[in-house]
């Protein structure tokens, strides 16, 4: 749960738009400005000897783009690409950046960049009811909220996934092996390559399958064991 602000790192190769941006920053109650780079090499240096919680990063720089330093990264850290070329919204979310803005900045998809950030760290305050737990995701070229709690379960679909939840189903650009590590290990099971199972949602099971709302659901059977296991330790 977090309480202070936002420590924050601008990576712009325009020194024009890196003082906008890091004015942006600095006029956000959430957001503080820990330091600001026009290059990857700078701000890996940055990376290493500084806390950072979120980064607001340009693609275009010299020598080493903004993708080769996300693929650098050995740490967690949000994202939020700020670009000029939307040419590289599609290739962002591969990465599982938080959200993509184009150039030039408005204050209001900033600001609502932001909101999902403070959402995926859980901020207190007025930003999100706490007791709600958010999977952030890329659905019809939009970043999409959905209470983990309600989802059933999620199944592969060729290049994306379908998450059904008890309200709706989404389809969203993901694979599953990143949708499974966004996912709380205790409550959800991969229980096929192509299943994902909510185990608060599980009614029952059997050799090969999972039955959640009459609906079953294919099982691996070496995920059996794991599967009995892990609902015991959910229903005690």
């Amino acid at each position: 749960m977090r309480d202070s602000p936002l420590r924050t790192l601008v990576v712009e190769n325009s020194k024009v738009q890196c003082n906008i941006i890091a004015r942006f920053v600095r006029n956000h109650d959430h957001l503080m400005l820990v330091a600001t780079s026009s290059n990857a090499i700078d701000a890996n240096r940055i990376l290493k000897n500084h806390k950072i919680d979120l980064i607001l990063l340009d693609i275009e720089m010299p020598c080493i783009d903004g993708f080769s330093l996300l693929e650098s990264m050995d740490q967690k850290i949000e994202v939020i690409i700020i670009s000029g070329n939307s040419d590289y919204a599609l290739k962002a979310f591969d990465y599982d950046v938080t959200d993509f803005l184009l150039k030039p900045l408005n204050n209001d998809r900033f600001e609502n960049a932001v909101k999902k950030v403070l959402k995926k760290q859980s901020y207190k305050g007025n930003i999100i009811d706490e007791d709600i737990e958010f999977l952030i995701v890329r659905s019809n070229m939009k970043n999409k909220s959905i209470n983990i709690k309600e989802i059933k379960w999620v199944e592969a679909l060729g290049d994306y996934i379908k998450i059904i939840t008890d309200k709706e189903k989404v389809i969203a650009l993901s694979t599953m092996k990143s949708i499974s590590d966004k996912l709380p290990k205790d409550r959800f099971l991969r229980i096929h390559r192509s299943y994902i199972v909510n185990l608060n949602k599980v009614e029952k099971f059997g050799c090969k399958t999972v039955e959640i709302d009459e609906h079953q659901i294919p099982m691996s059977r070496k995920q059996k064991p794991k599967l009995e296991f892990l609902l015991e330790k959910v229903n005690s």
